[in-house]
């Protein structure tokens, strides 16, 4: 789940990384991704009991974006998915990198990383659409181009 863009939970979720519970330490990036997300006090102190903690809880520490009764989540990562799907996914796949590697470098880097990626975007067919269809006052119509 901390590898995920976005991340919705169920009232009924509990989450955890119970791996010392079994003599282990977690893997595929469990300590770091943790760390990195909610800080090192936190991450420590989930990772060394072994604790699980609530969906609420672990929205308060920014684990997921939004908690749902289990009846209406399915509803809300689809109407999230859809809403993601109708933009630019050239433009999505920029958002996702940029997030993803400006995080793990300097400001100064990541500031260099968007203005690239930024100045790039005018060369797609997705921004002239979007920029028209925000003149002309309509929905844009996406060609992912």
């Amino acid at each position: 789940m901390m590898a995920c863009d976005v991340a919705y939970a169920s009232t009924k979720a509990k989450l955890g990384q119970p791996e010392i519970n079994l003599g282990i330490s977690p893997g595929f990036g469990g300590t770091q991704r943790l760390t990195r997300h909610i800080g090192r006090m936190k991450a420590k102190e989930l990772l060394l009991t072994g604790d699980t903690i609530s969906a609420q809880d672990a929205f308060e520490l920014g684990l997921v974006n939004r908690v749902f009764e289990p009846e209406e989540l399915m509803d809300k990562v689809m109407e999230l998915a859809r809403k993601i799907a109708s933009k630019s996914n050239v433009q999505v796949s920029f958002i996702k990198a940029l997030v993803n590697k400006g995080a793990d470098v300097d400001l100064a880097t990541a500031n260099y990383l968007e203005i690239s990626y930024f100045s790039s975007s005018f060369s797609t067919h997705d921004q002239k659409e979007g920029m028209t269809a925000f003149i002309e006052k309509r929905k844009p119509e996406f060609k992912d181009e």
